[in-house]
């Protein structure tokens, strides 16, 4: 099999379907410019919000404001934010609410018709549709065009700007070049890079979407754009083997985490933040006090249907667990367990490193939603409210600037790089050998579960040795075909998140977020020389780390260099 190019030119170019892209197209698309979509699936069911959600966990509430927002995020995270993005995204939370639920979205109300609240910044809704309902607020948009099916593999750069992207059709053997005055990164973060908490067969069993394998940061960081907080890695508290989120029970039902003798045990631990939860659980079961458990036995049984209905809707597993073991949650206690980790921007603050116009540090690219760094904890509503900000600034890039097409010959080169991978004839490995042994490395080198999430510079320098050669072995690897081709480039992209990932694990020479990032060389936080960022670009095979200074919540942050 052999790909052939196929030329096409938009003014803004927008690599990811999901949330964030969708809603960046409706914005952009506005202002009567062609938009095009490039999604690797189909929009209709892609990315995170693919089988729904059942609250919008970042809404200012009553008795919250976009300050009160700002400094929740930022003692959750111990400091380290970007104050101006998390700003920014809470000043437009409330709006992109709004505008969701005009498209169709329904949102629970009382009978005073306020929105049902689920905690201090959370509402809950009906959201098993919400993705077909962007998908279809964007198929009514004469100016937008939509590409399913087509993997785009990297960035065209030209003299230090962005003028495009390559990618290929899953379904032809079309090799895609687009031309774009202007393109936005909307692709998620990176699962799989870690060993699941269920290998094997059941390993795509995960938190988060195991269709997202941080292509974004890959392509980012192979172009050269700078990056941020990949040490600030994000765990997940999940009910144990189903991997399904607690959060619905501990904030819709307000019970509390019990370890093995049902004794409350978070605040030995510290305040009970997301972090401190989940360390704590940890920490218990390490201490012989395990398993431990949301207790839910003497829910009412008013409760206790309310929770077997919204695990039908958004994690069915958890609810046939139940069923078949003919328990329920009113009659046993929900065991929790901590996932593998992950590198996604929308929960933590890892990402590209963009100005609070969500530009990044290459000319013409903007970053929206998982894919962007510096503002924790945006969850849908906030990847909405990101992807508005970057669409209207990329709008305003491209008045000035005229489309630019590449040249011939790299068309050749990068079309010979991806043809190589159906004539390497030879490969000693599958690629589903590379996966694993990568998950291995990073599982027991980087800090993954079977080390309790701890990490040290030795074992991170064993890790980004094995990674290096990792990369080398998946270059040879062969392809029957674009499906496999397509696997390929998600564990070389998996890969290159990893390598950045070990250099910033290793840069940070403190401990500032349990678990999340636990540095076994420096046990202790140090606020004195560590409120920082680490930030880092990539050249010619070697990551270099950037230490920025903190931005403040009312700074207007450009990138001056």
């Amino acid at each position: 099999m052999r790909l052939e190019p196929r030329i096409s030119t938009t003014d803004i170019l927008i690599i990811g379907g999901g949330a964030a892209g969708c809603f960046a197209a409706i914005t952009a698309a506005k202002s009567n410019i062609k938009v095009t979509i490039a999604e690797k699936a189909n929009i209709k069911r892609s990315g995170c919000l693919a089988a729904g959600v059942n609250a919008l966990n970042a809404y200012i509430t009553r008795d919250e404001t976009p300050e009160s927002f700002v400094e929740y995020v930022k003692k959750e995270f111990n400091g380290v934010i970007r104050e101006d993005l998390v700003y920014s995204i809470a000043k437009r939370l409330n709006k992109v609410t709004k505008d969701i639920e005009d498209a169709g979205l329904t949102i629970l109300k009382d009978e005073a018709g306020e929105y049902i609240t689920r905690g201090k910044r959370s509402i809950k809704i009906n959201g098993e549709n919400i993705k077909p309902i962007l998908a279809v607020a964007v198929k009514n948009i004469e100016n937008i065009e939509v590409i399913n099916k087509l993997n785009i593999i990297d960035y065209i750069e030209k003299d230090g700007k962005i003028i495009g992207a390559y990618g290929f059709s899953l379904d032809t053997d079309e090799f895609y070049v687009i031309h774009a005055k202007s393109v936005i990164c909307t692709t998620g973060g990176a699962a799989g890079v870690y060993k699941p908490n269920n290998p094997t067969f059941s390993r795509h069993k995960m938190w988060y979407s195991p269709f997202d394998t941080g292509a974004g940061y890959a392509m980012g960081i192979r172009a050269g754009a700078e990056m941020t907080t990949f040490e600030m890695r994000f765990i997940a508290l999940r009910c144990k083997d189903t991997i399904a989120p607690t959060g619905t029970i501990a904030q819709g039902v307000r019970t509390p985490q019990v370890n093995g003798s049902k004794e409350l045990y978070v605040n030995k631990y510290g305040k009970p933040t997301t972090i401190n939860r989940l360390y704590a659980t940890v920490m218990e079961n390490l201490n012989g006090e395990g398993p431990c458990y949301l207790k839910t036995t003497g829910i009412t049984e008013e409760q206790n249907e309310e929770l077997l209905k919204a695990y039908l809707n958004m994690a069915p597993a958890q609810t046939l667990k139940w069923i078949e073991n003919g328990t329920s949650p009113a009659t046993e206690d929900v065991e929790i367990e901590g996932t593998e980790p992950y590198i996604v921007g929308g929960h933590t603050a890892s990402g590209y490193w963009v100005d609070t116009n969500r530009k990044t540090t290459l000319k013409g690219l903007y970053a929206a939603g998982d894919v962007a760094g510096g503002s924790p904890k945006k969850y849908v509503t906030g990847c909405f409210a990101e992807a508005e900000i970057a669409a209207q600034e990329a709008v305003k890039y491209i008045q000035s600037v005229q489309l630019q097409e590449v040249l011939e010959a790299d068309i050749k080169d990068k079309l010979k790089e991806i043809n190589s991978f159906f004539e390497n004839k030879f490969s000693l490995y599958s690629i589903e050998e590379v996966e694993e042994a990568m998950q291995k490395v990073m599982d027991e080198y980087s800090g993954g579960i079977s080390q309790n999430y701890r990490y040290s510079a030795r074992k991170l320098s064993i890790a980004a040795k094995r990674i290096e050669e990792l990369i080398e072995i998946t270059e040879k690897l062969n392809a029957k075909d674009t499906h496999e081709l397509l696997f390929i480039y998600e564990i070389l992209d998996r890969l290159y998140v990893a390598k950045v990932l070990i250099c910033h694990l290793s840069a940070r020479h403190e401990t500032r977020w349990k678990c999340y990032q636990e540095n076994e060389d420096y046990t202790q936080r140090d606020d004195e020389n560590w409120l920082r960022y680490v930030n880092s670009t990539y050249r010619d095979g070697k990551v270099k780390i950037i230490f920025r200074d903190l931005v403040g919540r009312d700074e207007i942050y450009e990138h001056k260099n």
